[in-house]
């Protein structure tokens, strides 16, 4: 990634020629009103949650959801009131630290996001085992609940998990040849997320280049498949969504992109397997034709670790939890271990 390291280290003598106040991002708004229910963290901090389907009291499964970039508890799960009852499943859903209306966490890394989780589960009395969701970069916590939390995991779903290109066990050649696919705009994007954090803010909102794809809707992201889920979402009313970025979009999608593609504290493919005594399972789904997660190292993750049952879905895309076939399949699969048939 040496190409793209060089453009951000370009971009550094451009900063300091533009001055200290680009760079540095404004504090956090506060939010206008709370109006959803929310615990309090040991440090402090807020966190807003989102309970449905069964009471948590008599279902047979607790599931805690993690939600993407830019979005929030408030996520679409195309399930049928039929289903929930079918399977007796309680979902839990909640706004990460900075987003909608849960608290800025200025130290947020990839180990602080599975410890909230854990004091939601607690303190809502999910039980000692509950199951996770994690979706798209949403999927780091669940990283971090392999990781640091394995003993209080009921089984585990990561649904187009974003890549890290840095995680160290990618072979160089491999990780280079998928990098360089992207568009040279993210390229700079995620080097500077990686290499100088401090510029993301700037890199975010200068106005000279293009910065993002993800934030300008960019076309070449979006397979035919995403394309015709965004259309069906479209139609669907949201009358939170201008909740989610309301305490700015550095202290939820900037630190969102800092925290996932900086230096992890581990590497996932070192993890080992949380369910030895196949007690439960691991699921990992992607898109072949996902235009955001390069299926290539998704696959190469899958090798590395055999424990995770891998479904690649042949011309999806990254929007496939909001698919209702694939997303009742994904909540068949691990509520049930049905195996999916797409």
């Amino acid at each position: 990634m040496y190409e793209a390291a060089a453009a951000a280290a370009i971009l550094v003598v451009s900063v300091a020629v533009l001055g200290h106040k680009r760079v540095k991002p404004p504090p956090p708004k506060i939010c206008a009103a709370v109006t959803s229910p929310r615990i309090k963290l040991s440090d402090g901090r807020h966190l807003s949650y989102k309970e449905c389907g069964v009471p948590k009291e008599i279902a047979k499964f607790k599931v805690i959801l993690v939600h993407g970039f830019d979005s929030s508890k408030d996520i679409y799960l195309p399930l049928s009131q039929e289903m929930i009852e079918e399977l007796g499943v309680f979902i839990l859903t909640f706004d990460r630290a900075g987003y909608g209306e849960s608290d800025p966490n200025p130290t947020r890394s990839v180990k602080s996001e599975a410890f909230d989780i854990q004091q939601l589960a607690d303190q809502l009395h999910l039980g000692p085992k509950f199951h996770v969701i994690g979706v798209s970069i949403g999927t780091y916590p669940i990283w971090a609940c392999l990781n640091y939390l394995p003993h209080r995991l009921a089984g585990v779903t990561l649904v187009v998990p974003v890549i890290n290109f840095w995680w160290p066990s990618f072979p160089t050649k491999l990780a280079n040849e998928v990098f360089r696919k992207q568009l040279k705009r993210d390229q700079i994007k995620l080097s500077i997320a990686h290499h100088v954090p401090a510029l993301v803010y700037w890199w975010m909102t200068q106005k000279l280049f293009p910065n993002c794809s993800i934030m300008q809707t960019h076309p070449i992201l979006l397979n035919p498949r995403d394309f015709q889920t965004i259309k069906q979402l479209s139609q669907l009313p949201n009358p939170h969504q201008h909740k989610i970025r309301q305490q700015g979009e550095y202290e939820s999608l900037h630190r969102d992109m800092i925290v996932h593609f900086g230096k992890w504290e581990f590497d996932p493919m070192e993890l080992k397997n949380p369910f030895p005594n196949n007690e439960a399972s691991v699921y990992l789904w992607q898109g072949h034709e996902d235009k955001l997660v390069p299926f290539e190292l998704q696959r190469y993750v899958a090798k590395k670790l055999p424990w995770i049952k891998y479904n690649e879905v042949g011309d999806g895309g990254h929007l496939m939890i909001h698919e209702k076939k694939l997303c009742e399949a994904i909540f068949r699969e691990l509520l049930l271990g049905e195996e999916p048939s797409f």
